[in-house]
């Protein structure tokens, strides 16, 4: 899988782009602020239709436009002609001129793994950055996730309005309550499983770039522990409290340990940026498994601020991307692109909102 053309239209520093793009491993040089990282969160935003910087489509606009435009060319199996158009007032998504109307229908038409600063969030962060990490992946590998994970977020939202009334209807509190132990029944052996999986990658991924051979692991503690309906109905008193759902999936947590130890608390800050790439190596080679191809990798600045021994640990992942006909996009200055990758690679400069072949 890769992606063959991208166009821009007032997509943050960027008027007008139109650029094509092989296989292979892609450098985009320049300065700071010039435009680098934009164009990573451009290719992430068709992917996914979010930004993985955490800010709304709105932020994305440029400076005094209407509206924004990304778009592009993705092969896979087949060739789709994606078109994304946002504005305050319209959003408008289209597949081969077709227009897509559920997110679940679109996901997956382009498969996207991202490194970036904002990934620290998954280790130092809260609970609902891990558990985002976890539902992303899902919805990327198994079909009906993401309806399910929106049947028991709606179930949820009306449950705890319900709550928030000094006398519920009880009828209808049962109805939702039956809802969201059903879909939340689902998410929970859903996200155990795709721990049980990830763990093994994460603590191989780890121990190829740490410097000290710590064990990382990655365990699943979901606030249900045995029988979801039967710990509902003993929080009843303290939801009538809280006024609020206080146990079920969302608010699971995921415990990412060096050594036995909570990575957040007792980890360096190296540490837990090695954790977090081997978390994100892990996604794409659980990905690559899963759909026989690689993911296209997005690398923010991220080998530029890794000692040699990790990068070397790094390597790998991108050469198998390369040599399986994917992709990988990585940005750096000309101080810090890593020397190891001046082989087979194509060279770009990016300045002040344009993008040209070096």
């Amino acid at each position: 899988m890769h992606l063959a053309k991208l166009k821009l239209r007032d997509f943050r520093n960027y008027r007008k782009l139109e650029a094509g793009f092989e296989p292979g491993f892609h450098l985009l040089l320049g300065r700071n602020a010039q435009g680098k990282t934009n164009l990573l969160e451009a290719v992430y935003l068709i992917s996914t239709l979010r930004s993985f910087r955490g800010v709304g489509n709105s932020q994305i606009i440029h400076h005094g436009r209407p509206a924004f435009f990304a778009g592009g060319t993705a092969l896979g199996q087949a060739e789709c002609d994606v078109r994304y158009y946002w504005s305050t007032g319209q959003r408008k998504l289209t597949v081969n001129e077709k227009p897509i109307r559920r997110l679940a229908d679109y996901l997956g038409t382009l498969r996207t793994v991202v490194f970036c600063t904002e990934d620290l969030h998954i280790v130092k962060g809260s609970a609902k950055s891990r558990r985002r990490f976890l539902d992303l992946l899902l919805t990327q590998t198994q079909p009906g996730y993401l309806g399910l994970l929106h049947r028991y977020t709606e179930s949820l939202r009306s449950r705890n309005a319900l709550l928030k009334r000094d006398t519920p209807d009880a009828a209808l509190l049962e109805s939702f309550t039956t809802e969201l132990i059903a879909t939340g029944g689902k998410l929970m052996a859903a996200r155990r499983g795709l721990v049980d999986k990830l763990s093994p990658l994460v603590r191989l991924g780890y121990r190829k770039i740490a410097a000290k051979p710590e064990d990382a692991k990655m365990n699943y503690a979901p606030s249900v522990r045995e029988d979801f309906a039967v710990e509902l109905a003993k929080s009843r008193a303290r939801e009538q409290r809280y006024r609020s759902t206080i146990i079920g999936p969302h608010r699971d947590e995921v415990k990412l340990s060096l050594d036995d130890k909570p990575a957040a608390q007792f980890g360096s800050e190296g540490q837990k940026r090695t954790f977090c790439i081997a978390l994100k190596m892990a996604q794409a080679e659980y990905l690559t498994g899963i759909h026989g191809s690689p993911p296209i990798l997005l690398i923010d600045d991220v080998m530029g601020e890794l000692d040699a021994e990790r990068r070397a640990g790094l390597l790998p992942l991108i050469s198998r991307t390369g040599q399986a006909l994917g992709q990988v996009f990585m940005t750096c200055t000309e101080e810090n692109w890593p020397r190891e990758l001046s082989a087979n690679l194509h060279r770009w400069t990016v300045d002040q909102g344009t993008l040209r072949r070096s």
